[in-house]
């Protein structure tokens, strides 16, 4: 029986792995698989986790979650070879990819005899001013989208939410627009109630040259960070910033690690485990446009953060 695949996308910062966390926190006795970018971004309920094998993280509720290692078809039949074989994919895409290409990938007609693409589904900053729309990015990755759906509506006033809907109607009007406060969205909506359902090939845009946009860059310490001068920190290069995340220990808080998200300008901290030996205490990502952040920029700002 063919296994239906949901496909998310949608721009850095815009509340992905919100979502798939709750589809995967809330499978109902649904078997699902997801394939993401970092496995590391995925925060599932420490009580669903079961156990790890091959890079397959095992859920208690049936579910599995994996890392996008190589090539996207081979990590595909890798799913699909799996016994008891999944219900439903879910494919987490990269927040700088256009969906278009993946669509493409998908389309492919030993994958779709056996995963046919169901339903993409695009995640859209609620928060973000609707000009934003006018990037061409974002653009691509709602012209994909069956279903749209707002994040972080709860942030927002009620204009706010109104212009960003508008502008998303006016760049895909046939897809369906949900609010997803916490990351939920209806199931009904992205897996097929009946599940000898075939959904029809897609249409595929022409391939167009790839660009390099945008860059990472990664800064570690040996050391642990002092809070303060870190939030200053990232202040500072906030502004010239797509996306953040990381792991760092503190000088207020030692022998213990500190989850860092930076995303849609708004930084959060939240608890994490215990250092790992051998590993830098701080570690932590930075992604933003070509050119726009040099190592030489981030060293000098970021070593002001140690003792």
């Amino acid at each position: 029986m063919p296994v239906p695949i949901l496909l998310v996308a949608g721009f850095l910062g815009a509340g992905k792995t919100t979502v798939v966390n709750h589809l995967l926190a809330h499978a109902q006795g649904r078997r699902i698989a997801a394939v993401v970018n970092d496995f590391g971004a995925i925060n599932i309920d420490a009580e669903l986790i079961a156990g790890a094998g091959d890079g397959v993280v095992s859920l208690s509720n049936g579910c599995i979650c994996c890392t996008l290692e190589g090539d996207l078809l081979r990590t595909l039949a890798t799913l699909l070879r799996r016994d008891p074989r999944p219900e439903f994919i879910v494919i987490e895409t990269s927040g700088i990819a256009d969906p278009a290409d993946i669509v493409r990938n998908l389309m492919d007609p030993v994958i779709w005899k056996e995963a046919p693409l169901e339903t993409v589904l695009c995640v859209v900053d609620a928060t973000q001013p609707a000009a934003m729309l006018n990037d061409a990015l974002l653009r691509s990755q709602l012209r994909a989208a069956d279903v749209v759906a707002l994040s972080k509506v709860d942030l927002t006033d009620a204009a706010a939410g109104v212009a960003i809907r508008d502008a998303v109607r006016a760049v895909r009007p046939a897809a369906v627009v949900v609010d997803a406060l916490h990351g939920e969205v209806p199931a009904a909506l992205l897996f097929p109630a009946d599940l000898d359902h075939v959904p029809v090939p897609r249409e595929t845009a022409p391939r167009r040259p790839a660009s390099d946009r945008f860059e990472t860059l990664s800064w570690t310490s040996e050391r642990p960070v002092l809070l303060p001068r870190l939030q200053q920190a990232i202040g500072r290069l906030a502004p010239k910033l797509a996306r953040a995340k990381g792991l760092f220990e503190t000088v207020e808080q030692p022998g213990r690690l500190t989850v860092f998200q930076l995303a849609g300008g708004r930084a959060t901290l939240a608890a994490g485990g215990v250092p790992s030996p051998g590993v830098p205490r701080t570690r932590i990502v930075f992604i933003a446009e070509m050119g726009a952040l040099s190592r030489a920029e981030i060293d000098a700002i970021m070593e002001g953060c140690v003792e």
